[in-house]
């Protein structure tokens, strides 16, 4: 276990856990879709959309995030994505009718998304490199309080919107506030050993790649294309995920709850894949998510009630296992010290996912959208995308194992 007399890093792991359940915010927009479609009037298809909007700036953040450690305090750092966020929420809640959806995202998903990826990166790479021997359990607590978010707002966020004295506008005004203060609280804890006088790191006799000689590399891209096919079925689904129940058998009103559902399975994947990954490897923890997402996404097809709630929690789980298994997987092939910068570009393969298949998906309208059988080459698409990340997995196997990298 982690202890706290030998590593002051502790320290930076709990702070840096608890604003990651702030930053998390970034996937209950579920819950927000119909309440701003309604009160804003927008067209249901581009206000869903602000979340691929969130997802590639939060990318963008990240990038830069892993650029920026070099040059800046990693609490700065948080510090400014922490308040992008707060601002991004505040001012989507100054918007009018008469703003088109631009607005939103503008505030909601430049704005907002950039900040979380700012803090997102930096306290990941803080982990990780606190904790060089214990990096799959640092980790993956520090992942799994973003993905747990969605359990405690979801719900919290709901009760407020539909509360007659708050609504929509004063939530995000509170939500705003909430992540002004904990991040006001908690940024001066987010170090990297680099930022600390005296604080050392054994990286270990591990060759430590720049970002310049990685994307040389043959197994970048086997890992890049590993990620992007990987999460191109829960993003694309999660956002639809209060639609989709009714359509499945399930109640109107259980929504929410299936949003819960989700956040609680993302946040155990976070937890429980890098831990796999120490068991059986990281590379085996990789093709297993794959190709659970893959025959869960294709049973989708055929599937009502618990049945479609079990298999929804299982693609949750394993997307919430990428977001903690591909960091280690990025430093296990070229190393913790610059895994920053590395690790922003490995995640440059998540954004192209967000700006590519749910384009390609999207075409595939095979009907109304109001039963199971109509969106079924929507989830056999879905699922032929994560065998094929499972395929790629499955050479950096073999290329792994012969020493060729």
């Amino acid at each position: 276990m982690l202890n706290v007399k030998s590593n002051p890093g502790i320290k930076v792991l709990i702070a840096g856990s608890i604003l990651q359940l702030f930053l998390g915010i970034i996937y209950v927009w579920s819950v927000f879709v119909v309440p701003v479609q309604n009160n804003f009037g927008w067209n249901i298809s581009d206000v869903k959309f602000t979340v691929n909007i969130m997802l590639c700036c939060f990318v963008l953040g990240i990038l830069t995030a892993g650029r920026l450690q070099a040059k800046i305090k990693a609490s700065y750092i948080v510090l400014a994505g922490g308040m992008m966020m707060a601002i991004g929420m505040f001012a989507t809640s100054l918007l009018s009718t008469a703003v088109p959806v631009y607005g939103i995202w503008l505030t909601y998903g430049i704005i907002g998304g950039f900040g979380v990826g700012l803090a997102y990166n930096t306290i990941i790479s803080s982990a990780q490199k606190w904790f060089p021997k214990k990096r799959g359990l640092a980790t993956g607590i520090s992942v799994f309080t973003f993905g747990f978010s969605a359990v405690i707002f979801a719900p919290l966020i709901e009760q407020l919107i539909l509360s007659s004295t708050i609504g929509l506008i004063l939530t995000l005004r509170f939500l705003s506030v909430a992540f002004l203060v904990a991040t006001a609280a908690l940024f001066a804890f987010i170090k990297l050993p680099e930022n600390v006088k005296g604080a050392t790191v054994d990286f270990g006799a591990q060759p430590q790649y720049t970002t310049g000689q990685m994307i040389k590399k043959v197994d970048f891209y086997l890992i890049f294309f590993s990620m992007m096919f990987l999460t191109a079925a829960f993003f694309i689904i999660n956002p639809s995920l209060k639609l989709l129940a009714p359509i499945h058998g399930l109640g109107l009103s259980f929504g929410v709850t299936l949003v819960m559902i989700a956040g609680l399975a993302n946040s155990a994947g976070r937890l429980a894949i890098p831990l796999l990954g120490d068991k059986i490897g990281r590379h085996g923890a990789v093709l297993t998510i794959l190709l659970i997402t893959a025959v869960g996404t294709a049973s989708l097809c055929v599937l009502n009630g618990m049945l479609f709630v079990v298999v929804i929690a299982l693609i949750a789980f394993c997307y919430g296992g990428s977001s903690g298994i591909f960091p280690l997987v990025t430093a296990d092939h070229f190393g913790l010290k610059n895994i920053g910068a590395n690790y922003g570009v490995v995640m440059v393969g998540f954004m192209s996912s967000v700006l590519l298949f749910p384009y390609l998906v999207g075409q595939l309208n095979t009907g109304v959208d109001v039963l199971p059988a109509d969106n079924a080459i929507k989830y056999l698409a879905l699922a032929a995308i994560a065998a094929i990340g499972a395929l790629l997995t499955l050479i950096l196997i073999l290329k792994s194992r012969k020493g060729n990298k």
